[in-house]
């Protein structure tokens, strides 16, 4: 009788999910990383036009539309002065599966891979998916990783870490001199650095830098995605690049994984990425906005939370039974183990909601904090 693989015996439902889906219909949802925002007028009737027309009809390159790479490559030349070619990025289905060919093209059974704790749920996953060892390490005070921590775990089975800034779950933005560190240790021990940027243009204090940026050799890897630049969650539609050799170790697990990805997400992308940018501004003020309405709710009710500099997330310390008396009120946060065994005692919130909805939720998880404590 055919039994299932130790790989996916190693991994669960994300604790993301379990939430959502253990809350009722009329809950408030923080749990979600999910902006509120629509998408784009222009690359929605990009891809209208594309289905039409009858070009989003067929399968693409395996990289993904070649006018959609020039797009990306330009974004990156003039955001962070990278001399990207098209040739060597890869259109993928959102940055989930960017994240998953990047450790399959890099990781062996056994190897090492170094990831925040807490970290976002796909890191632990994915290594153990492609048969390596996730090694956590514990965030700072905060909430930021430590590069001297990092060097300090690697070893002769390391084939990779991973950096986020701005990071889920816990907002925080790394400051440039770590982000040249990671870069430097990159090089310095010829290990992969797989940069996950998907929350790049959402900074609000300091400054967003990439490790790609500093690197003198190909040891940096970047994902990222239009689901969070542009709110386009449900067109999955990301991206990775790096080196041309790396890139095409990468097309061999996509081609045959996803073969391309999907052709009107691809056109929607290409005008999100050359078209008018107000929404990314827009959408960056609004949260800094709920930013602020949140971290102060949260330490009018007692708890502590450190600022997030980026993202849409914070990570208050909560006391014992805080998540199960939210969720039994009707919203949705997801305890911070969901992410390592560093986020206990911690909670994830998402203010990528409204601010009425926000206020309402933290008027709530006022009244759970007062129930446990």
């Amino acid at each position: 009788m055919t039994d299932f693989s130790d790989r996916v015996e190693k991994v669960s439902i994300s604790g993301i999910r379990e939430v959502f889906e253990a809350a009722g219909a009329d809950a408030i949802n923080l749990g979600i990383g999910q902006p509120d925002f629509p998408t784009p007028k222009h690359a929605r009737q990009a891809a209208i036009d594309a289905i039409e027309d009858g070009r989003a009809d067929a399968y693409t390159e395996n990289k993904g539309i070649y006018s959609l790479r020039e797009a990306i490559a330009a974004k990156h030349e003039r955001d962070q002065g990278i001399d990207l070619h098209p040739d060597d990025v890869i259109a993928t289905a959102g940055g989930s599966e960017a994240l998953h060919i990047a450790m399959e093209a890099h990781v062996n059974p056994g190897d090492e891979v170094i990831i925040p704790d807490p970290g976002f749920v796909s890191y632990d996953a994915l290594t153990k998916l492609a048969g390596g060892t996730p090694v956590p390490i514990a965030l700072r005070d905060d909430l930021t990783l430590d590069p001297a921590a990092v060097e300090a775990a690697i070893t002769e089975d390391t084939a990779a870490f991973v950096v986020n800034s701005p990071g889920n779950p816990t907002g925080a933005v790394s400051p440039p001199e770590d982000i040249r560190e990671f870069a430097r240790i990159a090089d310095e021990h010829d290990v992969l650095c797989i940069s996950d940027e998907v929350y790049e243009y959402t900074v609000f204090d300091g400054e967003f830098r990439s490790p790609i940026e500093f690197a003198e050799t190909d040891n940096v890897v970047v994902v990222n995605s239009a689901s969070k630049l542009f709110s386009m969650t449900g067109w999955r539609l990301g991206w990775v690049y790096g080196s041309s050799r790396r890139v095409e170790r990468m097309v061999r697990v996509h081609q045959y994984a996803q073969a391309c990805a999907s052709a009107p997400s691809q056109f929607a992308a290409e005008a999100a990425l050359t078209g008018p940018q107000d929404i990314v501004d827009e959408m960056t003020e609004s949260f800094r906005r709920r930013r602020d309405i949140v971290v102060e709710g949260l330490r009018d009710i007692g708890l502590s939370v450190p600022t997030p500099t980026g993202a849409f997330y914070c990570m208050p310390e909560v006391p014992e039974g805080f998540v199960d008396e939210c969720l039994e009120r009707g919203v949705i946060v997801v305890p911070g183990e969901a992410f390592g065994a560093n986020g206990a005692g911690y909670a994830r919130l998402s203010y990528a909601t409204d601010e009425d909805s926000l206020r309402e939720a933290l008027d709530v998880m006022g009244d759970a904090y007062d129930a446990v404590v």
